[in-house]
């Protein structure tokens, strides 16, 4: 009986080493991979310059694509949704207001009308990984990262007549009061790129400098009754965090036993 039982017991004893060496194996990536990079971020920045004084803090939502080298420099592309709730424009609609303060609808009541900050940037930027210098040792594709690029920026207020019962607000008359301003501007990041070994995990933080040299786009300004063609500074200074969702094309790893 005891000879019989003896084989079942050695195969158990086995097993059980076996499990517990491939339980303990702690797996490291040593050598960088070219990945394939999809973004999706959240920025919230403090407007300096000429943005200043027309618009206050500014939120960017959006998403990017690119591509990451075994070199650990990398390019990204894509587009991202400006928006706010502070206008800080001097005067604005001020021709409008019936003593200074109140909107009259064309029923002679106070009118309702709501404005924003609006607008999107389409930035293209390159940047490079430096893993060595990375605080926690995640693995070769994480690190301290630094980038810059450019962008086109566009932004304006975005003005609502509620009913649409200010006829001097309808649809054909917005633009001589919507500020219209685009151009281009220059990115500078410096922030931590992440990778988790199981490819879940996945995320990255930036503190961002965007100038951006830009220009009013339209013909006429109603309520200052001139044209506006002057070249503005619209500066940028933030945080910005997102989410990647990471496609290897090579992953080599090193498995290290204890």
């Amino acid at each position: 009986m005891l000879q019989k039982a003896l084989p079942f017991f050695i195969y158990i004893f086995l097993g059980f080493g076996i499990t517990h060496s491939l339980l303990g194996q702690v797996l490291q990536q040593d050598s960088s991979d070219n990945i394939f990079l999809i973004n999706m971020g959240y920025g919230g920045y403090q407007p300096g310059g000429d943005l200043s004084t027309r618009f206050g803090f500014t939120n960017l939502a959006g998403g990017e694509i690119g591509y990451q080298f075994k070199s650990n420099f990398y390019f990204t592309g894509g587009m991202y949704f400006l928006f706010g709730g502070v206008v800080k424009e001097p005067n604005h609609l001020i021709n409008l207001r019936y003593d200074g303060f109140t909107i009259l609808n064309y029923n002679g009541q106070p009118a309702e009308i709501r404005i924003w900050e609006r607008g999107y940037t389409v930035p293209l930027r390159v940047g490079w990984v430096l893993p060595r210098f990375d605080p926690f040792r995640a693995n070769a594709n994480s690190g301290p990262y630094f980038e810059t690029g450019v962008q086109f920026i566009q932004h304006k207020i975005r003005i609502e007549n509620v009913g649409n019962l200010v006829p001097s607000l309808s649809s054909q008359y917005l633009k001589g009061y919507d500020r219209l301003t685009n151009g281009i501007g220059i990115i500078q990041s410096i922030g931590y790129r992440y990778f988790s070994l199981n490819k879940l995990i996945n995320f990255y933080v930036a503190v961002d400098i965007m100038e951006n040299f830009t220009e009013n786009r339209r013909d006429f300004q109603y309520d200052q009754e001139k044209v506006e063609n002057t070249q503005r500074l619209d500066l940028m200074l933030g945080f910005r965090a997102g989410w990647t969702i990471p496609l290897y094309q090579i992953n080599k790893s090193s498995i290290f036993y204890y």
